[in-house]
């Protein structure tokens, strides 16, 4: 395989760390993939291996239909999921599946998680969107989530009875969503839990979604 593999793969096997470091995954579950720029595939977990033998080489490379490329094990359950997302929003980069608690609590009933924080504003946009139950192993996750983030401004989708499924620009900006949405689907249980949440105006959401996207942060320097 090509530097550009190589190099993803030393990025998707670091980028998991992140998943164990902010206690979004339990034992071998969960994945993150990124897409290889210019070319049909993609760097993905291999399944059912414990999380501190996830080095570069045992990442798996697949072609966006999900077969096998290169690589020595069997690529991740979710890998046609991710895949599907893959074909379907070629300006996503990479992709993240979590079952971090207090967002897959959402998922369980069901129930996309509302914007009473600048917080999820900032990242999201707006609510957090709940999306339909799909089983494992085919297409049916991934149709589940282009369908439900498809024109909406949330890298995050609840796919009922499941998890969490995330999206990026790359795959950094995929874990990124991920640890936030645990942030706040956490914050929101225990704001509900003690009352009444105060919704935020549809104009302050807007307006706080196009600073943090467009303003916060470094910028490079103009010529």
């Amino acid at each position: 395989m090509n530097s550009q593999v190589d190099a993803l793969r030393e990025t998707v096997a670091r980028l998991h760390r992140e998943l164990t470091r902010y206690d979004l995954v339990a034992w071998t579950a969960g994945n993150v993939s990124a897409r290889v720029p210019g070319q049909d595939l993609m760097v993905i977990k291999p399944s059912g291996v414990d999380y501190d033998d996830l080095t570069a080489g045992a990442m798996v490379v697949c072609d966006l239909n999900g077969a096998v490329v290169d690589g020595d094990g069997a690529p991740s359950s979710d890998t046609a999921a991710h895949a599907y997302v893959y074909r379907a929003m070629p300006e996503v980069g990479g992709v993240v599946h979590t079952h971090s608690g207090y967002a897959t609590a959402w998922a369980a009933r069901g129930e996309a998680i509302p914007c009473w924080l600048t917080a999820q504003a900032d990242e999201f946009g707006g609510e957090i969107p709940i999306g339909p139950f799909a089983l494992i192993g085919g297409d049916d996750i991934g149709k589940g989530i282009v369908s439900t983030l498809s024109g909406h401004r949330s890298p995050a989708v609840l796919m009922r009875n499941h998890g969490v499924f995330t999206i990026g620009r790359d795959a950094r900006a995929a874990v990124k969503a991920a640890v936030m949405c645990e942030d706040v689907a956490r914050t929101a249980h225990l704001t509900r839990a003690l009352g009444r949440p105060v919704p935020i105006a549809p104009a302050d959401i807007d307006s706080l979604y196009d600073r943090y996207q467009n303003v916060y942060g470094q910028r490079p320097p103009a010529h």
